[in-house]
């Protein structure tokens, strides 16, 4: 009878091996896209993470303090004269027992003051004598940078 002959050279094993080869290249476009994701989400939810009480801030001209590296301290007084610490409303009398109990490094912490520019004079400075007799000496103003003219 007749003998098969089988085509093809070295059996089935050697096309298994052409098709499941190993990839020798790394496709990035996935990981582009992902990056490009995220990079659009941080983009968005930085300006969000700013201290959350919304006021009208005054301008000036003067050079940036360079900021603290840990997450800082702010009063921010809104124009109806209501004052927070972060972002919980606090009483005029209790400003320096909340600091005390917030700050990480005692005395030495820097309070930075956000006041609406509609606040009057008196008010700020009513809030900075609490906060001064509460210990608290390292104190700045937080403003925008004035745009412009005279």
């Amino acid at each position: 009878m007749g003998a098969s002959v089988k085509m093809g050279g070295g059996g089935g094993r050697g096309r298994r091996r052409a098709r499941h080869a190993p990839m020798s290249e790394i496709n990035v476009t996935p990981m582009v896209d992902v990056m490009l994701v995220l990079l659009i989400i941080f983009m968005v939810a930085a300006p969000l993470l700013q201290v959350g009480i919304p006021v009208d801030l005054p301008e000036a001209k003067g050079q940036q303090i360079p900021t603290p590296k840990q997450e800082p301290v702010a009063v921010t007084v809104k124009v109806n004269g209501d004052v927070f610490i972060g972002d919980s409303q606090v009483q005029l009398d209790d400003i320096a027992t909340k600091l005390k109990a917030i700050a990480k490094n005692g005395y030495d912490e820097t309070i930075f003051v956000r006041g609406d520019r509609g606040v009057p004079y008196g008010i700020v400075m009513k809030v900075m004598g609490r906060i001064n007799d509460g210990g608290f000496k390292k104190l700045s103003f937080v403003l925008d940078q004035e745009k412009g003219g005279t």
